[in-house]
C-alpha cells in the first residue's frame, strides 16, 4: 500500500503547487474553508468542476435512488435524516451532486476532501456502498462508463522514468509521516493475525508472523541467496538476514532505501543485505528465492509481462518466487484498467489491482506455475482498521508535519475506503508460490 502526494496537474493539465503547511481544524467546514484558501495546492478539490444541469439532475436522480434503498442514514443539507445505519451526511447538496455528476467516483473523493459530507462510520459507510457497487448505477449505464469515464493520464505510464516519479508521490514523501501509524516493523502490507478482531498490540507479532511465512514459503534459511523487489523500510530482509540468508533488495524510493540502510546497519545486518535502488527491470542475477510484498500493484497492467519475466529470470535452477498481492474480480479489474479513478489520481499514479486470473495468466507466460494461493482479506480490514485508528489518534503529529486538513482528509478516505474492499470482499490478499513450469 502506498501514500500519495497530491497530483502533480490539475484535472486540465495544468500545474498544481506544493501542499501548504495549514494549521488543524476540527470540522469538516473548517477544512473546506482551508482547501479554499490554496487553491493551487488542490484545485480540483476547491473547484468544483462547471455546472452541468443534465449531469447533476441524473446524479441526483440516479445516486438518491440508489441510496435510498441501501442500509444508510442519509441526511441532504436541511432535511431531515432518513433510513438506518451508517450516516452519510451531505452538507452541499449541489457541489455533491454536480461533482458526481461530472467525474463520479472521482468527484464522490474530492467531494469528502473538500468537505462536502461526513459519516459518523465512514468504513462501515464505505462497505455499504462497496458491497452494492453493482446496484449504485443500473447496467445499462454501466455499459456506457467508457463514454464518459476519463482515461488515465499517459504521465501515469510506469517507463522507467515514470516508475521513478510514481512512487517518488508514493514513497519520497515523509518517512515520519508513515511513522505516525505504522507499527515498529515500519511495515506497509497486510499483517496476520492469530485471532480477529485484532488488539493494537499485536501488529508487530502479526506483521513478522506474515513475514516469517512468506520466506517459509519461498524456502529461505541460511546461505539463501535472496532477491526481494519492494524493499519497504526493510523489515523483510532484516528477518530474512537473521535466518543466514544473503539479501540483495531493491526499491526505487530513495527514502526508503536511506531508512532502510540504516536500519540494516543498526541491527548488524550490513554485510548479508544490499539495499540497492534500482528498478526490478534492471536487476541481474540469478537467487535460490525471490520474494516480492505487495508489489505488483505498483506495476501498472502494461508491465505485469516485464515483471514476471523479471521474477522468472531471477530464478536459480529450483528457486521459488513468494509472493504477496492484493487482487480484485477480474472483470473489475478490466473495468478499472481502462478508466483514471480516485485512486489512481490521488493514491496510485500508474497502479492497479490485478486478478487471480491475470496473475495467473502472466505468470504462465513467463514459464511460472502457481503451486499455492492462499486467501486472507479479513486480516488486511484489521490491518488498515488499526492503521487508520492510529492515524486518527495522532492527527496533531501529522498537521505538525506540514501535512493540511484537505490531505489529512484524502489519506483518512483512502485508509477507511481500502478497509472496506476487504470488509465487502471487493478486494483480497492472496500469499502465492510460484516455480518454475517444468516441461515434458
Amino acid at each position: 500500500m502506498t501514500l500519495p502526494l497530491p497530483p502533480t496537474t490539475d484535472e486540465h493539465g495544468r500545474p498544481a503547487r506544493p501542499i501548504p503547511a495549514l494549521a488543524a481544524h476540527a470540522d469538516a467546514r473548517a477544512a473546506h474553508a482551508d482547501a479554499r484558501a490554496d487553491a493551487g495546492a488542490w484545485p480540483d478539490v476547491v473547484r468544483p468542476p462547471q455546472p452541468r444541469p443534465g449531469h447533476t439532475l441524473a446524479a441526483r436522480l440516479l445516486v438518491g435512488r440508489a441510496l435510498s434503498v441501501l442500509p444508510l442514514r442519509v441526511r441532504l443539507g436541511e432535511d431531515p435524516p432518513a433510513g438506518s445505519g451508517p450516516s452519510l451526511d451531505v452538507h452541499r447538496p449541489e457541489a455533491f451532486f454536480r461533482r458526481i455528476g461530472t467525474h463520479g467516483l472521482i468527484g464522490f473523493g474530492e467531494s469528502y476532501m473538500a468537505g462536502e459530507w461526513d459519516s459518523d462510520d465512514l468504513p462501515g459507510l464505505l462497505t455499504v456502498l462497496a458491497s452494492h457497487v453493482d446496484e449504485l448505477v443500473p447496467a445499462p449505464l454501466r455499459r456506457l462508463r467508457g463514454a464518459w469515464a476519463r482515461r488515465r493520464p499517459r504521465a501515469q505510464d510506469n517507463t522507467v522514468e515514470g516508475a521513478r516519479e510514481n512512487v517518488r508521490r508514493h514513497y519520497d514523501l515523509s518517512n515520519d509521516l508513515f511513522a505516525t501509524f505504522l507499527d515498529e516493523t515500519m511495515t506497509y502490507s497486510s499483517a496476520l493475525f492469530t485471532a480477529l478482531p485484532a488488539r493494537p498490540g499485536a501488529l508487530p507479532a502479526a506483521q513478522h508472523r506474515k513475514i516469517d511465512r512468506l520466506l517459509d514459503l519461498a524456502g529461505v534459511g541460511p546461505g539463501t541467496r535472496l532477491l526481494e523487489i519492494g524493499t519497504g523500510w526493510g523489515e523483510l530482509a532484516l528477518r530474512a538476514a537473521a535466518r543466514g540468508a544473503g539479501v540483495v533488495t531493491v526499491t526505487l524510493s530513495a527514502e526508503q532505501q536511506a531508512l532502510a540502510r540504516r536500519r540494516v546497519a543498526d541491527a548488524g545486518f550490513a554485510g548479508r543485505v544490499d539495499v540497492r535502488l534500482c528498478d526490478y527491470r534492471d536487476v541481474r542475477g540469478r537467487y535460490d528465492a525471490v520474494v516480492s510484498v505487495e508489489m505488483i500493484e505498483a506495476v501498472g497492467a502494461a508491465y505485469w509481462p516485464a515483471y514476471f519475466r523479471a521474477l522468472r529470470g531471477a530464478l536459480a535452477p529450483g528457486g521459488r518466487v513468494a509472493l504477496q498481492a492484493i487482487t480484485m474480480p477480474h472483470e473489475r479489474m478490466l473495468a478499472t484498467g481502462r478508466t483514471h479513478t480516485w485512486v489512481s489520481k490521488y493514491v496510485f499514479p500508474g497502479g492497479l489491482i490485478p486478478s487471480r486470473e491475470a496473475i495467473a495468466q502472466n505468470a504462465a507466460r513467463a514459464g511460472l506455475r502457481t503451486v499455492r494461493d492462499d486467501g486472507y482479506a479479513d486480516h488486511y480490514a484489521e490491518t488498515l482498521r488499526l492503521w487508520r485508528e492510529r492515524f486518527a489518534e495522532r492527527s496533531g503529529t501529522v498537521a505538525a508535519l506540514g501535512f493540511d486538513p484537505t490531505f489529512r482528509r484524502m489519506w483518512e478516505l483512502y485508509l477507511a475506503y481500502s478497509e472496506a474492499g476487504f470488509r465487502s470482499r471487493y478486494l483480497d490478499v492472496r500469499r502465492l508460490l510460484l516455480v518454475e513450469e517444468t516441461r515434458p
